[in-house]
């Protein structure tokens, strides 16, 4: 991590009006867990893998009920139908390059076969994101392993997240500079459930950037549609991976999906017809998890109703937008692929823009 380098809040970036976790990162959800594997290889690769673990325990026994919703679908989400049908994940979520997708579900599905517990297991539905990272990494060498992808899963720990130029943010670009990477969470007062919510993302998209409403790729001079096109591009990708300790049911966290594509929009992402854009939320409530003792049975659970669903709301949308904002803050100028350099987006444009009136 780059000691210059400073996340969106300290740089006075504070997008909404709801607190923070301790961390302001994904992992202020209890139990939750984030793994990197970062590969910096020669003058070509620039790639890695990123694992998000919903609990400590066995997720095929476990299940945790889940919601997806989809921007644009230009992508290559592994699991997606499974989830949409029965509106759970039973595996940790992998996220990594377009071409590493098969390699990560290969190793999800080994790394859960091996699970104690699992020994009569037949099928699995291994969840995998991507974006593609062909800018900066040599993507058709392929150089993600399924080694690589156990050992994020292995790694994964819970407190402070390393943003920026990591794991499955190591290649990736974001409104022209370097994206990667991203974090924040948010806690509701306990007069309105108490719950956290916490937000990964990895972004490698465009559009006309805008931070807190700022409107900082205008100032800046990059942005979609500069000049006709001026060869730039909005396409691109971005996974949103939403958690949250209140017990949701899959239809609530579907709905919670949908704001997270809000947070992006108040970003300027343009979510172009090449863009693969992809929401994910998952509840980590014991109490509502699918566990092997209550398959088959006719159960009770306590559910968030839909009347106190909107600061749930408020949360997901504020929590992308920042996560998204520091995946920008954190990374880092990238040389790469065939010479080509992307750099980091400069921070002192927040002293001009904070004596600025717009």
């Amino acid at each position: 991590m780059d000691d210059q380098r400073k996340r969106a809040r300290e740089l006075g970036i504070a997008p909404g009006i709801l607190p923070t976790g301790k961390w302001n990162t994904i992992t202020d959800v209890a139990g939750v867990r984030v793994g990197h594997v970062t590969l910096i290889i020669g003058d070509d690769i620039r790639t890695g893998v990123t694992a998000i673990l919903p609990h400590n325990g066995n997720m095929y026994q476990d299940k945790v009920p889940a919601g997806l919703v989809v921007g644009n679908g230009f992508g290559k989400l592994m699991g997606s139908t499974q989830i949409e049908e029965l509106g759970e994940i039973e595996t940790p979520i992998v996220l990594t390059n377009t071409l590493a997708v098969p390699r990560a579900a290969e190793a999800v599905i080994d790394w859960t076969l091996s699970q104690t517990g699992n020994g009569e297991v037949q099928s699995v539905n291994p969840v995998i994101g991507e974006t593609n990272d062909g800018v900066l990494n040599n993507i058709r060498k392929i150089a993600v392993t399924k080694g690589h992808v156990i050992q994020a899963l292995e790694n994964a720990g819970s407190g402070m997240v390393e943003e920026g130029c990591v794991g499955a943010g190591t290649g990736t670009v974001c409104f022209g500079w370097k994206g990667g990477i991203g974090t924040s969470s948010r806690v509701l007062p306990e007069s309105l459930g108490g719950y956290t919510v916490g937000v990964l993302v990895q972004t490698n998209f465009g559009g006309v950037l805008q931070m807190d409403g700022r409107p900082v790729g205008k100032e800046l001079r990059q942005y979609y549609l500069k000049d006709k096109l001026d060869d730039g591009s909005a396409d691109g990708s971005i996974m949103i991976i939403v958690a949250t300790d209140a017990p949701l049911s899959d239809r609530n966290l579907k709905r919670l999906s949908k704001r997270g594509l809000a947070g992006l929009a108040r970003t300027g992402a343009s979510m172009s017809d090449g863009s693969g854009d992809y929401v994910i939320a998952f509840s980590t409530a014991e109490e509502i998890r699918r566990t092997a003792e209550r398959r088959g049975k006719v159960w009770a659970y306590p559910e968030v109703p839909n009347a106190n669903m909107s600061p749930l709301f408020q949360a997901v949308i504020e929590t992308t937008e920042e996560a998204i904002y520091n995946s920008l803050c954190m990374g880092t100028t990238l040389s790469g692929y065939q010479g080509r350099t992307i750099g980091a987006l400069p921070l002192d444009v927040f002293n001009y823009m904070e004596n600025t009136e717009f």
